[in-house]
């Protein structure tokens, strides 16, 4: 469950800016992964449920110079909604599904009730309790037409001590494995695959 790096004669790789030859790696699942550089290119290990990999960057890459931004869906102030985040007592525990086909088990604090058009919907969050912001993974009808098949995120703000908070749906936007089939996104789990179409926030980037 550990990674060393072992770096051949003359090949200059720094950590934190010092040449590196050999060293143990801490991985994302700690406190801060170990980034190792090598001219532009940067790299790190990641841990998904036990499965470890090595995650490259690239900051002169092809794909990175030709990106010229994301499509969206213009902003409709009708898309920024009024909502009651209700608490789960005692926070739940809940596997999220993962690209990979596996499951993160996250902490689910509570859930924000929402209405559209006078029909109810809800989402869990997950974050921790007396986080400020909860993390949302949602999909809806528009997936794999005009925004990402795998569903979008969202972050909301902590509600308030009425439990009031707002959702603005034209801020969310697509995991990283819209850009790249290298990520390890979340997807949503099935009580936040709404049946309301979101036509809001980012769409799909058709380049991938």
């Amino acid at each position: 469950g550990r990674v060393r790096v072992q770096i051949e004669h003359g090949v200059a790789v720094t950590h934190e800016g010092q040449p590196v030859d050999t060293l143990p790696l801490a991985s994302d699942a700690e406190a801060a992964p170990t980034v190792l550089r090598l001219g532009s290119l940067s790299w790190y290990v990641i841990d998904r449920e036990g499965r470890l990999g090595i995650r490259l960057k690239d900051s002169q890459s092809a794909a990175l110079s030709a990106f010229d931004g994301i499509d969206t869906y213009p902003i409709d102030l009708g898309w920024r909604l009024d909502g009651r985040f209700e608490a789960y007592e005692p926070p739940r525990k809940i596997p999220i599904p993962n690209i990979l086909g596996g499951a993160f088990e996250e902490t689910v604090p509570g859930a924000i009730a929402f209405d559209v058009a006078g029909q109810p919907y809800r989402l869990d969050v997950t974050g921790e309790p007396g986080d400020s912001a909860f993390f949302v993974i949602f999909g809806d009808p528009t997936n794999g037409k005009e925004t990402y098949s795998g569903g979008r995120y969202l972050w909301v703000d902590a509600p308030d001590a009425d439990g009031h908070l707002v959702i603005d749906f034209n801020k969310a936007y697509n995991p990283p494995c819209v850009f790249t089939p290298y990520a390890t996104c979340p997807l949503p789990p099935p009580q936040n695959r709404l049946s309301l179409s979101v036509e809001a926030g980012e769409r799909t980037y058709a380049k991938h």
